[in-house]
């Protein structure tokens, strides 16, 4: 009796509810069925924006899962937003680079400056444009549908851009390129390829982040996730490499650090489950 009155009550309160590995922080609002991409600038507090069909907003969230502010993006359109991720000076990048038939043009990232200091409720954007030069076609072959791109992180006045292996055979193979994180037009340069694993539904990336020390890179999947140190730079496929089953199959959509050792994620509304904040302490 005693145990099922704690355990009535661990999911009353969600305070110890695990998802696998994962532990529950709070429900995200209901209207953020679509979240694609996190980003954290004062503590307890995320920024979030959603994908492709929804307004050109960004959204703050505390981890009680309570709307805070928004601001209407200016000189933006939501496209396909599909990340978002931060430099050291509080400066947003939101990657409008969603690109699941492998025939976009137009793919782009929006710059915006630190929302916390920002007064009213609009916000102006700068453009990055930029191309893939290894695609020549649009779409390609199905073989070479590689351009896809969910992942998205920040560091030292560069953009790192990961893309969705979206291939048919799968291939598993992810395409690491890099930007200038200043407004431009930019053919993207290709630093390096990161093997994932073969099984189509789990080993596509659909978020990237770096830690605050810039020791740890992370890369999420459908329930999995790749913890990278002791990596060189820009190629990182070529550092230690370690792969985690989160334990749980939702639709894991956006990743970002709360501190050294700890990551937030977040997933989409997928029939009865996600549409939640989650963490995640990192293995030593």
């Amino acid at each position: 009796m005693k145990f099922c009155l704690y355990l009535f009550l661990c999911i009353s309160s969600m305070g110890c509810a695990q998802h696998g590995q994962l532990t529950f922080v709070c429900d995200l609002p209901r209207q953020f069925n679509e979240n694609s991409g996190i980003t954290t600038l004062e503590h307890d507090r995320i920024w979030l924006i959603e994908d492709n069909g929804n307004k050109d907003v960004i959204y703050e969230v505390n981890t009680k899962g309570e709307r805070l502010r928004e601001f209407e993006v200016k000189n933006a359109k939501n496209i396909d937003w599909e990340d978002l991720t931060k430099d050291e000076k509080g400066n947003l990048y939101i990657g409008d680079f969603g690109n699941n038939d492998n025939d976009r043009k137009d793919m782009v990232i929006y710059k915006i400056p630190d929302p916390t200091i920002e007064p009213g409720d609009k916000i102006e954007a700068e453009e990055i444009n930029f191309k893939y030069p290894e695609q020549k076609e649009y779409p390609p072959a199905p073989s070479k549908r590689k351009f896809d791109t969910e992942a998205l992180f920040y560091l030292d006045s560069v953009l790192y851009i990961i893309t969705k292996d979206r291939s048919d055979p799968f291939l598993g193979e992810a395409l690491i390129y890099t930007v200038p994180a200043e407004a431009g037009s930019y053919y993207a340069t290709l630093v390096g390829t990161f093997k994932t694993c073969n099984d189509f539904t789990t080993c596509q990336i659909t978020s990237a982040a770096i830690s605050p020390d810039k020791k740890k890179i992370v890369l999420l999947g459908y329930g999995t996730l790749w913890l990278i140190t002791e990596f060189d730079l820009p190629d990182f496929s070529k550092g230690n490499v370690q792969f985690i089953d989160l334990g749980v199959r939702t639709q894991l959509e956006a990743v970002c650090f709360k501190d050294n050792s700890t990551i937030l994620l977040s997933d989409e509304k997928n029939h009865l489950t996600g549409q939640n904040l989650y963490s995640f302490t990192l293995p030593e």
